[in-house]
């Protein structure tokens, strides 16, 4: 109906589209923010461990050798990890890797903000606490696991 709407007036058209713009840029500026902080611990643990930085689709990406010695030093040694929208990792071979996983991570701090971390602490410990895996079982890596089937 609304296709037909702007076929039969064309003037709607544009009309529709500077308002689906400005709603994208409002949700998508309010994502930033949301996970922002997130983001900044990134930037600035990357920056302190001499990363080399690049942005890929809107994602800060950081690697490099301190980068990956630190992911390697981690309870459970990570090829990445995501911080808001930054994604450190190893080399630039795991960003790609692991680039589908991460970016729903990336999701999930857009949803969470600065509540994703004690909400992924929690999840693990609780988890942790019925003997159960902190890591495979925690739905966020749940649903991040399962973006890689798809």
């Amino acid at each position: 109906m609304k296709a037909m709407s702007i076929l039969m007036n064309p003037k709607n058209s544009t009309k529709t589209a500077i308002s689906s713009n400005r709603r994208s840029f409002g949700l998508t500026t309010a994502a930033y923010l949301w996970a922002g902080p997130n983001t900044a611990l990134g930037v600035v643990l990357g920056w302190m461990l001499g990363g080399s930085f690049c942005i890929e689709c809107g994602v800060i990406e950081i690697h490099g050798p301190r980068v990956a010695d630190a992911l390697n030093r981690l309870w459970l040694p990570a090829m990445a990890i995501t911080l808001g929208h930054c994604v450190l990792g190893q080399t630039e071979a795991a960003l790609t890797i692991t680039r589908i996983h991460e970016r729903v991570h990336v999701r999930q701090y857009e949803r969470w903000g600065p509540f994703f971390i004690p909400a992924y602490l929690i999840a693990w410990a609780v988890l942790g606490c019925l003997g159960r895996d902190g890591y495979r079982e925690n739905p966020f890596e749940v649903e991040a696991y399962r973006s890689g089937e798809s």
